[in-house]
């Protein structure tokens, strides 16, 4: 019998994420996928049957992403696949599930590997992020618990588990109903934000001025990553001034880099270290000139996720943090940063910290000194 928590977790994703109507064409992408995954991905095709559309099921083996990078030639692996480029410029929804055996899998890849690919998909990627910013096209992240992200997480897979349902509300008997309360607090929030133009984030790890004028803050409850809970903006692409040290390992593409920090001039980076990995962050800067302008300002705010996962999809949403990407906007926010990465770090808020908005002090310590 499969669990109740996946059904939920199904039902959420085709009904309120991403609101299925009749007609629609849904990707539901399996990458990388292991076979524990099956009654998700069925559950989900289920639920868009349920709610009209067509389901597509591509799926991604677990080996064969690192066996591409590894053995494809320069141009394959320039070249891109027309399915990527169909749901990028014609589906209504995408939804994207993760189910790694190996989290490293691609650790020992070269940098310049990933760069081709990158490259290569450019167009495709900034369709995809133009359709989504005007509505067109309706997407959502998610993943399914397996041993290899128990172990990222230190913890047993039942413990991850129950993890992972709790974060996303699948525990629990609607979890509609929380998204929705989530969505109006994150809305206040959100419409208080939008009336600053200049911050300054302030603690042990950061001395970073940026402007927000013009931009929006949006709150994200569960429509485009399950879990969620934060709040996010575009930052003006040239107003970044100052330096940030990342309080946990950055990982991107399964590698990870420790000891990150960043030194911000008109926008742009113009000094960047770490302590392990270092010619792997340098190479993912030079991707192009996106790289090395900042795509996003994030404020973690869900209360269910209170620990370090090694995984962006939780952490970002870590309560008492905040993340900043590299790479490219969301235009919705009013981001035109474009670049084909977008690599989200961490920094820990929750002691000696603050923002000041013009000029006034709206969070400290990890929390926001106003009510939703």
């Amino acid at each position: 019998m499969t669990d109740s928590r996946i059904k939920n977790l199904a039902k959420t994703i085709v009904h309120y994420s991403t609101r299925v109507k009749p007609g629609d064409r849904v990707a539901i992408r399996g990458f990388p996928l292991t076979p524990a995954a099956a009654p998700l991905i069925n559950e989900i095709s289920r639920e868009v049957l349920v709610a009209g559309g067509y389901p597509h099921a591509l799926i991604e083996l677990d080996e064969w992403q690192p066996m591409l990078l590894t053995e494809a030639s320069e141009e394959q692996l320039a070249y891109v696949h027309p399915w990527l480029r169909m749901i990028s410029e014609a589906f209504e929804v995408d939804i994207r599930i993760s189910s790694s055996a190996n989290t490293r899998a691609l650790s020992g890849v070269e940098p310049s590997r990933f760069n081709a690919i990158r490259t290569a998909q450019k167009p495709v990627v900034d369709t995809w992020f133009k359709r989504s910013g005007t509505g067109e096209l309706r997407w959502v992240v998610s993943r399914f618990p397996t041993f290899a992200y128990a172990q990222e997480a230190e913890m047993s897979l039942r413990e991850y588990e129950d993890f992972f349902y709790a974060s996303c509300y699948a525990d629990t008997g609607n979890p509609v109903e929380h998204w929705e309360a989530i969505t109006a607090n994150l809305e206040r929030l959100s419409s208080r934000l939008n009336t600053y133009g200049q911050l300054h984030l302030l603690g042990p790890d950061i001395d970073l001025e940026l402007s927000v004028s013009g931009r929006t803050f949006l709150g994200s409850a569960g429509k485009h990553n399950l879990p969620d809970g934060e709040i996010f903006t575009g930052p003006v692409e040239d107003s970044a001034q100052g330096w940030v040290r990342f309080s946990y390992p950055c990982i991107f593409n399964g590698m990870e880099v420790d000891g990150v920090e960043l030194h911000f001039e008109a926008g742009r980076v113009v000094k960047a270290q770490a302590s392990k990995n270092e010619a792997y962050l340098l190479a993912t800067l030079d991707a192009d000139e996106g790289a090395r302008y900042l795509g996003e300002l994030g404020i973690g705010m869900n209360e269910q996720i209170q620990r370090f996962t090694r995984s962006m999809l939780f952490d970002e949403k870590l309560a008492g943090t905040i993340h900043l990407a590299l790479g490219g906007g969301y235009v919705e926010t009013g981001s035109t940063n474009q670049s084909a990465i977008h690599w989200d770090m961490l920094v820990n808020m929750q002691a000696e910290s603050e923002i000041i908005a013009d000029g006034e002090q709206i969070y400290h310590d990890g929390s926001f000194l106003f009510d939703g």
